[in-house]
């Protein structure tokens, strides 16, 4: 029953991991479906509550939690912690990169810009990084496929940060370090070669735990017309059209390439 809730929640909040994990084998959605869904747990916790305080009080709670499960300690009373709680148990490096995601949530309880640069390319890798690197993980990928996952995991964030960002400035924060159109470009260009970099060398991830990678399907293609059009950033242009976004995810379930 907790893995059907954290499958709802996931098709309620993140289409695009959704549709991608339901393409994947039954097994493999198992797995999937408990990260994803805590994953949304933890972006939403600090923006549960007005007050900065309550806020980061509400994503501590996730912190301590995933901490306690990691250690074998048990913690009930929410489904996806009972979907995730076997997971844990057996793998504490997973509740680290979990633990890691939710630290860096708490730059979404404030309302400060980033420092710069680098505490924004840090961001993104704690949160779409650590994700995408655990649930490869979760399907059996070897440490050795980490940085090819993580590049990967960097050009999908910042595709989905770029859509984002026009609600995240509705809603006070500052979502880029330099928003003029010319860095916006250069940082989709950057994000679009870690892609390409990940595509290249992809047959270090093995076959079961490729569908880990299937969310960025459409990545690349946010990133282009965002490199080429920086002012679709602002003006919430860059999401694909849904004929476009499931043809890409369908072609990737069934050639295996991302």
């Amino acid at each position: 029953m907790s893995i059907e809730v954290c499958a709802r929640l996931v098709e309620e909040g993140d289409p695009d991991r959704f549709d991608a994990t339901m393409a994947a084998p039954a097994e493999a959605r198992l797995r999937l479906w408990p990260l994803y869904a805590v994953n949304l747990e933890i972006a939403r916790a600090p923006w549960a509550a007005r007050e900065p305080m309550l806020a980061e009080m509400r994503l501590q709670w996730w912190i301590d939690t995933i901490r306690d499960l990691g250690a074998g300690r048990e913690r009930r009373g929410h489904p996806v912690i009972e979907a995730l709680a076997p997971m844990l148990a057996a793998d504490s490096n997973l509740a680290e990169l979990l633990c890691g995601l939710a630290e860096a949530r708490r730059w979404d309880c404030l309302s400060e810009p980033f420092e710069d640069r680098a505490h924004f390319d840090a961001y993104l890798d704690a949160t779409a990084g650590n994700l995408m690197w655990g649930a490869a993980c979760a399907l059996g990928a070897p440490q050795g496929a980490e940085a090819v996952v993580r590049d990967l995991a960097w050009g999908a964030g910042l595709a989905q940060w770029l859509r984002a960002a026009p609600e995240l400035e509705a809603r006070g924060r500052l979502p880029l370090v330099d928003g003029r159109p010319e860095a916006i470009g250069a940082l989709a260009a950057e994000g679009r070669a870690r892609i390409a970099r990940g595509r290249r060398v992809r047959t270090i991830v093995p076959a079961p735990a490729r569908p880990a990678l299937w969310s960025a399907a459409g990545a690349d293609a946010v990133l282009r017309r965002a490199a080429a059009r920086a002012t679709l950033v602002a003006a919430g242009g860059l999401a694909p059209s849904e004929f476009a976004r499931r043809g890409r995810l369908l072609w990737v379930a069934l050639t295996g390439r991302f």
